[in-house]
Formats: C-alpha cells, sequence, structure tokens
C-alpha cells in the first residue's frame, strides 16, 4: 500500500470512567491506520493541557483521532480546545458531543422531534447519595438508574418490581437519571456519513448489557445483523439517522434501543457519538457486515475529521 503522508495523533486514555475501554481502543485505532499507511503518534491524554499543547506543536498532526471515551474526551471539553488550535478532529463537534453526553438533554431533544424515549426523571446527586433518591423518585418499579452523564453502562443498575434498592452512598458519577424499565431486546444501529448501517441485537449471558458485558469476551452473543422484521429495521434506521441529525453529529454515531416484543414498545436510550472501537465494538462489526473493513473505516473517520465551522 502506497503511504499516505498523513500524520494522525490518537488521543486516548484519559481520566474517566471509562479509561481503560479507551486505551483499547487507541490502540487498536492507531494500529488499523498504520496498516491503512498513515503515520500515527499515540498520546494518552492527562489534565495536562501543556502537555498536549506541547505536543501538537511538536509533531504537527494533520488529524486528530479522538479514542476518548467518557467525560472530557466525548463531552465537548477536548473537542473545545482541538477547534482553538485549529486542529481537525473524527467524530461530532463540541455541541453534538456535549448534548449527546448529557443524558437528559438529549432526551428531551429526542422527544421534541418525536424520537420514543422512556419516562424518566433526574435525582441530583445529593440525594443519591444520602439514600433520599427514592422519596424523590416518580418512577415506578421496575426501573433503571443510571448517571447522567457516562457511557458504556458505568453505574447502570435495574431495580426489579421485587428487588432491594441499592445501597447507592458510595455513589461517584454527578446526577443520577431515573426511567422506566423497558423489558426485552437490547439492539443497537451506527451511523455512518449520515447513513445508518445496520441492526445488532445484543444477548449478555447473564444480566443486563452491563460494562462487563460489553468489554468482556464471551460474556455477550451479537447478532448481526439482527433477527427481526425489515418494518422494526427500518424504524430503528430511521430514529438513529434522526437522532444523529437533530444533534448535529458528523462522522460516526451509534444510537441503542429497547424493544419489548409483547408491547411493541421502542425506545431510544442514547446516541454515543464516540462509540467503542476495541475488538468487541458494534460499530466495526456493523461496518464490516456492510462491506467496510476495521482500517477503511477508521481511514475514512480521518478523512472526514474538521473543526467546527
Amino acid at each position: 500500500m502506497t503511504e499516505n503522508k498523513k500524520h494522525v495523533l490518537v488521543l486516548m486514555g484519559g481520566w474517566s470512567a471509562e479509561r481503560e475501554v479507551s486505551l483499547t481502543s487507541g490502540e487498536a485505532c492507531g494500529e488499523a491506520l498504520e496498516q491503512a499507511g498513515y503515520q500515527v503518534t499515540y498520546h494518552d491524554l492527562q489534565p495536562n493541557l501543556s502537555a498536549l499543547i506541547n505536543l501538537i506543536e511538536a509533531v504537527k498532526p494533520d488529524v486528530v483521532f479522538n479514542a476518548l471515551h467518557g467525560r472530557y474526551g466525548e463531552d465537548g471539553n477536548i473537542q473545545g480546545v482541538l477547534n482553538i488550535l485549529n486542529v481537525p478532529y473524527t467524530h461530532s463537534g463540541v455541541k453534538a458531543s456535549s448534548t449527546a453526553m448529557d443524558k437528559p438533554a438529549s432526551l428531551e431533544l429526542f422527544k421534541s422531534v418525536g424520537i420514543p424515549v422512556a419516562k424518566g426523571n433526574v435525582i441530583p446527586e445529593a440525594h443519591i447519595v444520602s439514600g433520599d433518591w427514592q422519596s424523590k423518585n416518580e418512577i415506578p418499579r421496575p426501573f433503571v438508574v443510571k448517571p447522567a452523564c457516562e457511557g458504556s453502562s458505568v453505574g447502570v443498575y435495574i431495580v426489579g418490581e421485587n428487588e432491594a434498592a441499592p445501597d447507592l452512598s458510595e455513589w461517584t458519577f454527578g446526577d443520577a437519571l431515573i426511567e422506566e424499565f423497558v423489558d426485552g431486546k437490547e439492539l443497537t444501529v451506527a451511523v455512518m456519513d449520515g447513513k445508518a448501517l445496520t441492526v445488532t441485537e445484543l444477548c449478555p449471558h447473564e444480566g443486563f448489557y452491563s460494562y462487563e458485558a460489553k468489554y468482556t469476551d464471551g460474556k455477550t452473543t451479537h447478532i448481526c445483523p439482527a433477527e427481526v422484521d425489515s418494518s422494526l429495521a427500518d424504524r430503528m434506521k430511521e430514529h438513529a439517522v434522526q437522532a444523529h441529525n437533530v444533534l448535529g453529529c458528523r462522522g460516526v454515531t451509534r444510537t441503542d434501543f429497547r424493544y419489548n416484543p409483547a408491547t411493541d414498545q421502542l425506545i431510544v436510550m442514547e446516541t454515543n457519538t464516540q462509540p467503542g472501537m476495541t475488538a468487541l465494538s458494534l460499530v466495526p462489526e456493523q461496518a464490516n457486515e456492510m462491506g467496510t473493513d476495521f482500517p477503511a473505516l477508521v481511514s475514512w473517520m480521518v478523512e472526514a475529521a474538521a473543526c467546527d465551522p
């Protein structure tokens, strides 16, 4: 393969709850970019902007591949820094990233344009830690407790009809979102270049699609493409593209759904502006199903990189 002259700086790691996943994503993406002929420099981001600025001035990358996940890397913060430095970067810009990361804000936006979402309410962190969150909760059991601004199912609890409420006195995730629990299938749709790819069903071998189920080999079966009827697949693809567009996203996103076959209830749980890019990740799997291998996928992401206008 002819050497590509573009120099890509892969940002990974960081200090969010998703640090380890980001390191794995960064290594995988960097290796694929090297296979595609790009010059790659890796940087484990620390809470030290001077180090990042000095590195960018020293290596003068053409593009930053943002392989960060979670707070500070996925929520618009690092995107703002790269805008100021005028270095094109992969994935979405400041506004789309920050809105998507804020689940209550993104769900309200989805609801305003007719995208179906679960009923929910936000509980401030102080009430979560103090233990009086149950008296503030308006959602009947079964319900889901999740951080309002985290990803990768970090800090998620499902509370069933007859289960004891979890002890959340050690909660460290900020405000919580409590939502109705929609029983049934867990499904996801990736969007690339403004077009939906396909539908994947996620079948954890036990429990729900937790952090462990997502990132431990052998814990979850992926059915890609999902064995759902075409009308349901079309509904999900339409909603995934709609969510991508209403947020103002670019590059690659992934929108997650729950579907109850007994009631035909379909809800969007969230849109991920920087979905995982590991060997177990869903976007590379869907892209491959549609004929785009991993080096071609990350190459497209680099070539589509930009700063906010």
